[in-house]
């Protein structure tokens, strides 16, 4: 990446500052325990979900395919900036070399909007299986959410592409100190010594596609299961429906609440620069470490699985010990 900019720049590298009020050796410290257990809880939880989806064959299904697929993003997502916030940490190694900050750019970014697509496409899973069940088996199979998946990351990894080039034709003469915990779009955008306006207006374009897009399909899903859902005669009827849609809406709300508290966040005067680098930080190792703990409460067969798994592994135990 950095050949685009070779001529362009006298930076060579950036440095990533961090926190500007939490600099002390003890701060530094506190935020490398605060983080590193957040994401150790995120890789046990979205890994133990993606072994007991591969395990259990009666979870080879479109549903646990893409809640599968949602787990293997929440692990890459803050794998793609904790561990070298981890060594700023602890380490104070806050220098990143110029192509390096730009790749966990498009990679932070890139994953983030697959994971905004996969959510819509859990939405329409759910939509089919309650508006038209009797014709789920056949258009909700495995190998077409396959190639759901596959369109989401394509589509993904394209969001960045575009916002990405246009900064690496920005000249970067200096200084190189980045207001951020990682590479964060705007905050290395605002380096260049060039008017980078286009460079916003067409960031935050897209940014607003991907989640807005997205969200608009999210919501008339829903209100076409609610409205479908009500038309159920049975207690028991709405509230089976309804219990296969509350782990994906709460998954939906942490998503979308977070990343809307980080827009307002960094649009409403008098918040401090740590305060909203922290909001920015939480958006990306927040939702990782809660949404496995979301399905194990709130979905019964995945609650299921794990109980079959710890007894396979109770009686194993007992068999090496005989």
């Amino acid at each position: 990446m950095a050949s685009y900019n070779q001529t362009a720049t006298n930076i060579s590298e950036f440095i990533v500052n961090g926190f500007s009020g939490l600099q002390d050796d003890q701060s530094q410290l506190i935020l490398f325990v605060f983080f590193i257990t957040i994401y150790i809880i995120t890789l046990f939880g979205n890994f133990s979900i993606l072994i007991l989806i591969a395990l259990d064959e009666a979870l080879h299904t479109p549903m646990y395919l893409l809640i599968s697929v949602l787990a293997f993003l929440d692990v890459c997502i803050p794998s793609v900036t904790v561990p070298k916030m981890l060594t700023n940490f602890i380490f104070n190694s806050k220098s990143i070399v110029f192509g390096a900050c730009f790749t966990q750019t498009f990679f932070y970014l890139g994953i983030g909007s697959t994971e905004s697509f996969i959510l819509m496409v859990m939405a329409y899973d759910r939509y089919v299986a309650i508006c038209n069940p009797l014709h789920y088996s056949t258009i909700m199979t495995n190998k077409h959410v396959i190639k759901l998946c596959i369109f989401c990351w394509i589509g993904g990894m394209m969001a960045p592409v575009v916002p990405l080039y246009a900064a690496l034709k920005l000249p970067f003469c200096g200084p190189n100190v980045v207001l951020h915990c990682f590479c964060d779009y705007s905050a290395v955008v605002k380096l260049a010594c060039a008017d980078v306006t286009l460079n916003a207006v067409v960031s935050l374009t897209i940014a607003m596609s991907v989640l807005l897009i997205p969200l608009a399909f999210i919501v008339f899903s829903y209100i076409k299961i609610i409205s479908s859902v009500l038309k159920v005669a049975s207690t028991e009827g709405r509230k089976k429906a309804f219990s296969t849609c509350a782990s994906h809406l709460f998954v939906i709300v942490i998503f979308y609440v977070v990343a809307v508290l980080v827009f307002i966040s960094y649009r409403i005067t008098g918040f401090s620069s740590d305060v909203r680098i922290m909001a920015a930080v939480l958006q990306n190792v927040l939702p990782p470490m809660v949404n496995p703990i979301i399905y194990c409460l709130k979905t019964k067969d995945i609650r299921k699985s794990f109980s079959k798994f710890l007894q396979r592994c109770k009686v194993a135990g007992h068999g090496l010990l005989n």
